[in-house]
């Protein structure tokens, strides 16, 4: 009785070349998972990076600034690496540029 069931369960002649499938059908879902990966999370990452490097290139004196540390401040100068921030009269910080969170509207009150 059981032989006959090992039997009905042993594969056939040609059940090897059905079930192994190619390539590109064992693939496919990684390749899938990357593309959603890419599309949800990288790409949206990098164009926020270019956008903050952009930003920092772009600094000047006289602009308004907010650090990564919730300070509010004034660019007083700008070196290759470093930034000078007037946090209040006669009070300077020196930072690193990447420091730098956003820049604050012109019109934006103290």
């Amino acid at each position: 009785m059981f032989s006959d069931i090992a039997w009905a369960m042993a594969p056939g002649g040609d059940a090897g070349a059905q079930g192994g499938g190619s390539m590109l059908q064992s693939f496919l879902p990684l390749i899938l998972i990357f593309v959603i990966f890419y599309f949800l999370l990288i790409r949206p990452q990098q164009k926020k990076a270019k956008e903050h490097r952009q930003m920092l290139e772009n600094l000047k004196k006289g602009d308004k600034v907010i650090t990564s540390g919730g300070i509010y401040a004034v660019v007083e100068a700008v070196g290759t690496n470093t930034i000078t921030l007037k946090v209040a009269e006669n009070v300077k910080v020196k930072l690193g540029k990447g420091y730098i969170a956003a820049v604050r509207p012109a019109s934006e009150e103290d």
